[in-house]
């Protein structure tokens, strides 16, 4: 049987052809083809800047250097994300905290985020920055913590790694109407890719200038930004201590060219979710739940397993899944239970829900791509384990 894996890139000879035009071109770091990607961008998700980089990691990084995050600043967050999410705000010097997730979304709980508000503003502690995390694509509950943000005075970067090609009310994801910045990821596990890189989108020209700026060593050719007269046509001033984050035009024109199947794309894994739905009803499994003000990005598929109802251990299905050639995965492992975190002073039992999805969680393959014989043999394989 050959391998499925949990994501892959879907890789058409458009997009083979637009990466080997820029080869051909003047240009191979940032030429015309890292704007053109930056405006498909910011019209499709209907924002005005969009600034690219090297990976969403990145982009988180001068995301919270552009809001003024620094040290004795406290920025939250997920615990069920990648570490970039958390780790983006240490880079900075600032803390970290995390909020625990709803248990029907698996994003972060409005509710949990309203007490801890509640509790860190006695203290006299609240966070500069909140980092909601659309985690598989679907949208956390945008509007309402915006509301709380207006309330208790922190700035919001939408982690929208997972996303892109998604909607919130019957918006685009992306379009910063209630967040200050909000970031994508292009890794080729994600809905489009540049191969590796991100996006960091916002509607404050403050703030995609200050981005522009980081992410190209805080050097400038702008007379406008210079602290004195220009030498000469040589000349350039760095302005602010930034950082080698750029896109490269081979990257931008990959993504450029999957811009124009993005949404197909995004119709695509609806249409596989929409099977597994199917396919899956019968099994001791809680399926993924779907907001109805959103339209998700549906970058993963995740199933949670029900315990008292089947006779194997989270990790036996896994493995037993793995064994035959199912590439599920597992996205992730609570942040706070990270041993780096944990030397920071975090314990396992701080965050219990997303703990406990922790526990019984698994992605399984969802990818453009994929085929319905694919589908059908991860839902064959899954069916056999669960009721041998």
């Amino acid at each position: 049987m050959s391998f499925i894996p949990y994501g892959r890139q879907d890789i058409s000879e458009a997009d083979i052809q637009a990466v080997v035009d820029v080869l051909r071109s003047d240009f191979l770091t940032q030429g015309p083809a890292v704007p053109a990607f930056e405006q498909a961008v910011s019209d499709y998700c209907g924002v005005q800047h969009a600034v690219t980089v090297n990976s969403a990691t990145s982009a988180l990084h001068i995301a919270c250097l552009a809001l003024g995050v620094g040290k004795g600043d406290v920025v939250w967050t997920s615990p069920i994300t990648f570490v970039a999410s958390a780790n983006c705000a240490l880079y900075c010097g600032a803390s970290i905290d995390f909020v625990d997730i709803n248990p029907r979304s698996y994003n972060l709980s409005v509710e949990q985020l309203q007490i801890k508000l509640e509790h860190a503003r006695q203290q006299n502690r609240l966070p500069k920055v909140v980092i909601p995390v659309h985690l598989c694509g679907q949208p956390c509950e945008m509007e309402r913590i915006h509301q709380l943000s207006q309330e208790f005075g922190f700035k919001i970067i939408e982690d929208a790694s997972h996303a892109i090609g998604g909607k919130y009310q019957n918006e685009p994801i992306g379009s910063c109407r209630y967040s200050d910045i909000t970031i994508f990821s292009f890794h080729p596990v994600k809905i489009i890719t540049t191969a590796e890189g991100g996006i960091a989108v916002t509607n404050h020209a403050e703030l995609a200038e200050k981005m522009a700026l980081l992410r190209s060593h805080g050097i400038t050719r702008d007379p406008a930004q210079m602290t004195h007269e220009s030498d000469g046509a040589w000349y350039y001033q760095q302005i602010d201590l930034g950082f080698n984050y750029r896109m490269t035009d081979m990257q931008a024109a990959l993504g450029l060219s999957q811009m124009q199947r993005l949404d197909t794309f995004v119709q695509r894994r609806h249409e596989l979710a929409q099977r597994y739905n199917e396919l899956l009803a019968h099994l001791p499994l809680t399926l993924p739940w779907q907001h109805p003000d959103s339209y998700s990005g549906l970058h993963l598929y995740v199933i949670r397993l029900q315990p008292d109802a089947i006779k194997l251990t989270h990790r036996e299905v896994f493995d037993a899944l793995r064994q035959q050639g199912i590439g599920v995965n597992l996205h992730y492992i609570p942040v706070h239970t990270q041993p780096y975190y944990q030397a920071m002073g975090f314990e396992s039992g701080d965050f219990p829900e997303s703990e406990r999805y922790y526990q019984e969680a698994i992605s399984l393959p969802m990818f453009s791509g994929m085929t319905d014989e694919q589908q059908e043999i991860v839902c064959s394989t899954l069916t056999k384990i669960l009721q041998a």
